[in-house]
């Protein structure tokens, strides 16, 4: 890919910091600029070289950049695509890292009018529970997959750009459509988050928390790790992509009614024949992605 001269990173935390780093890392981008709310996290992330300046939703900033990544919780993408519609430069190529996809198109075709053909929606499959500029690592895309849903109306030089620059951080790409994105990543990412926020709230209520939170060892630690997640980011998620997850919520109902019915009855074959497919599957998967 032809090195991105000017790349706009909104929203520098762990997934648009991390962008930046691994670009910086491949030589691929010459300057970034960041833009966030919190002036605490942008000296921060000036501190760490992740980006080389601060800037704004403004004509300075947008209007002669290659790149910009939204990479603000979804439930700010309008206000900032609103705000940056009359600045962006005419050339300016502009993606995601949302992890909701419908919405965020949907917000795109009204907010960024003229400049859709230059919008790609994306979406990075990785991540961890930090967040904030010290939380960002160049090596977070190495080896994950990024999902892009493009516009019929994009341009595809500006597809081409994304992809080659996701490339350029080590991520392999998949395209999808916005509606197939959502209903997958609602069972696989959006219902388990929603399922370790709900089961740290159910132990902190009881009265005796304190205690129960003493005994807690490896097998909570892991399962609940990704409730140490951004609330706000999880919050717009589950609520953009709430559809589909109200879906994976109900047949997830059923399956612990199934189980609750195995216990009830005391049906040890059951029960085991339950845990021994969910322990193959999980090690195929793990087989399959190599770990």
């Amino acid at each position: 890919m032809e090195r991105i001269e000017k790349l706009v990173i909104v929203g520098v935390g762990l997934i648009g910091g991390s962008f930046a780093l691994a670009l910086k890392g491949a030589g691929a981008v010459s300057r970034v600029i960041g833009v966030g709310r919190g002036a605490r996290n942008m000296r921060r992330a000036l501190e760490l070289k992740i980006i080389d300046a601060a800037g704004a939703l403004d004509a300075a900033t947008l209007g002669d950049a290659d790149l910009a990544l939204l990479a603000a919780p979804v439930g700010q993408m309008r206000s900032i695509m609103r705000s940056m519609a009359p600045v962006l430069g005419a050339r300016t190529v502009v993606t995601d890292a949302g992890s909701t996809k419908q919405d965020v198109v949907d917000l795109a075709r009204r907010e960024l009018k003229g400049a859709l053909p230059r919008f790609i929606p994306g979406h990075p499959i990785a991540g961890t529970e930090k967040s904030g500029a010290d939380a960002a690592f160049a090596g977070l895309y190495r080896g994950h997959r990024v999902v892009l849903t493009p516009l019929k109306e994009n341009a595809p030089g500006a597809v081409a750009l994304v992809r080659a620059a996701w490339q350029q951080c080590g991520a392999s790409i998949f395209e999808m459509q916005p509606k197939e994105h959502d209903v997958a990543l609602a069972s696989v990412s959006h219902l388990p988050h929603v399922l370790a926020y709900a089961l740290v709230d159910q132990v902190a209520r009881h009265k005796n928390a304190k205690q129960l939170f003493s005994y807690a060892a490896g097998g909570f630690r892991d399962f609940t790790r990704i409730a140490s997640s951004h609330p706000e980011m999880w919050r717009d998620i589950c609520l953009a992509n709430r559809k589909a997850l109200l879906a994976e919520l109900d047949r997830y109902g059923g399956k612990l009614d199934a189980v609750r019915r195995m216990l009830e009855r005391g049906d040890a074959k059951a029960l085991a024949a339950l845990f021994s497919g969910a322990r193959d599957a999980r090690n195929r998967w793990l087989k399959e992605i190599g770990k």
